[in-house]
């Protein structure tokens, strides 16, 4: 083992006997550097094996200066999931309520979800730069989701709006002609116009489209998604967008679209799930069923009546809307979820499957065009779940 190769190890495994590396004169120098870097690891990771050397201790001050170390040693996906592990393995979330350590965090999605969950219970002082996490990570993946997500809408929405049957008076003749030139006569000097291509019907939105949130604690990081995605698509007017938070109790929290942010704050997360009352709201807020997008967002571990949702989801269907069950809109993984219910939405046509961020715009540009939603996710190699041959 060459001396690189050593020295990764040592970083690694730690110090002490059981690295392997320390016996019979085999041990490793570490440059202050490495030294640093060291401590840094040893700091979380040697914390439940009672060789820690000093360990992060309950100091906000020390732990900021660790957050700090993190920062200039290690690329940022490395930071996230470290900082990740000392609030799970080291109980720090209580001093997420200090200043000093949130201006030294590595914001990321997860980290939201957890001030959010804590915000009713967070000191004033600590309040804004709390908001300010948010905010960056909202800033974030608002440049990070916005182009493709107009791009892929709004190239669905251009479709849907032609119209190939059009009156006399919604003909456009420029691009009739066009589409028609094949069709030109020469002895004739005409063009049989066989397709005819119309400007389409004036109209306030051409979809209507409802996000239905679940606000369980681990539907966290699909909420924070969704907001931004929901300020988005809110931003467009071709789509008429609702976005509406759940746990025992609803919340309509469209008035806040123009501001992901407000949106999130107004999320309660952590309680319980009461999915039939949040179909039976959207229902009674959907105009136009035939036009009308509904992507329910949730584990579908339903606290409610399962046997009534079951049923609006049905009445949902049979009105002409199109519906869709993400069990995440996460990068998190495969999602722990009621496989029942799942089966059951199957049995209604309601794909129920998992989405990462970047597949939610071409989702929602396929639902638009009235796609099979469960063909497309296939075709993405998204696991349609309840469905004939996968997993259950």
């Amino acid at each position: 083992m060459n001396d690189e190769a050593r020295r990764r190890w040592r970083l690694v495994l730690g110090g002490g006997e059981a690295d392997g590396l320390s016996g019979a004169g085999e041990g490793v120098a570490l440059t202050i550097e490495d030294q640093r870097m060291d401590d840094a690891l040893s700091g979380l990771y040697d914390a439940e094996t009672g060789s820690r050397r000093a360990g992060l201790g309950s100091s906000a001050p020390r732990v900021a200066r660790w957050l700090a170390d993190l920062r200039e040693f290690f690329p940022a996906s490395v930071v996230r999931v470290m900082q990740a592990d000392a609030i799970e393995r080291l109980d720090l979330t209580r001093l997420l309520f200090e200043p000093e350590m949130l201006e030294h965090v590595e914001p990321d999605v997860h980290l939201v979800g957890t001030l959010l969950s804590l915000k009713g219970v967070m000191p004033a002082a600590a309040k804004d730069a709390a908001r300010g996490v948010v905010r960056r990570v909202v800033d974030d993946l608002t440049r990070r989701l916005e182009e493709p997500t107009r791009a892929a809408v709004s190239g669905s929405l251009n479709r849907a709006q032609r119209n190939f049957r059009p009156r006399p008076s919604e003909i456009d003749w420029d691009r009739t002609i066009r589409v028609n030139l094949k069709n030109y006569l020469p002895d004739r000097q005409t063009i049989i116009p066989e397709r005819l291509v119309g400007m389409g019907r004036k109209r306030r939105s051409l979809r209507d489209i409802v996000l239905c949130l679940d606000q369980s604690g681990s539907m966290a990081s699909s909420v924070v998604y969704a907001g931004v995605f929901g300020a988005v698509l809110s931003s467009m007017p071709a789509v008429a967008t609702r976005v509406v938070a759940f746990d025992t109790e609803v919340v309509d929290l469209s008035e806040h679209l123009e501001d992901p942010v407000d949106l999130l704050y107004g999320v309660q997360l952590g309680g319980g799930t009461d999915i039939n009352r949040a179909l039976a709201y959207c229902q009674g807020v959907i105009r136009r069923p035939e036009q009308t997008i509904l992507v329910l967002i949730s584990d579908l571990y339903e606290g409610g009546n399962e046997r009534e949702m079951l049923a609006r989801a049905r009445s949902l269907k049979d009105a002409g809307v199109h519906m869709i069950a993400l069990l995440a809109l996460s990068d998190d993984g495969s999602p722990s979820y009621d496989h029942r219910v799942a089966r059951a939405f199957a049995q209604l046509q309601i794909p129920a499957f998992a989405c990462t961020p970047d597949h939610f715009p071409a989702l929602m540009a396929a639902a638009i065009r009235g796609d099979d939603v469960a063909a497309w996710a296939g075709e993405q190699g998204l696991v349609v779940r309840g469905s004939a041959g996968h997993e259950q």
